[in-house]
């Protein structure tokens, strides 16, 4: 007997803008930064043309671009760690930032 799998993996998500935004009201955990949370989980969860958007409606919406994460940096610092990052990292600065 063989088991079915409950879920399939969803591939080529489609990332309106409705969908976008719904990572602006993302809850952070404990005491950590909400703004930080956001961007990050945009960020590991989006193509860069989809993440240029959401960075513009987080601009809008008039949130913390600098936010600092549990471990002392930025989202742009994280960004620059990871070799696949300079798409984002483009973004980022020119959204301000540092």
């Amino acid at each position: 007997m063989s088991l079915k799998k409950d879920k399939q993996k969803v591939l080529g998500e489609v990332f309106d803008d409705a969908r976008i935004k719904t990572f602006l009201d993302y809850e952070a955990y404990g005491d950590a930064n909400r703004d930080f949370h956001v961007l990050e989980k945009a960020y590991r969860g989006m193509k860069a043309e989809n993440f240029e958007t959401f960075v513009r409606f987080f601009k809008e919406d008039q949130r913390d671009i600098n936010a600092v994460g549990p471990e002392g940096k930025n989202i742009l610092q994280v960004v620059r760690e990871h070799r696949h990052g300079s798409d984002y990292e483009t973004i980022l600065t020119a959204a301000g930032a540092q």
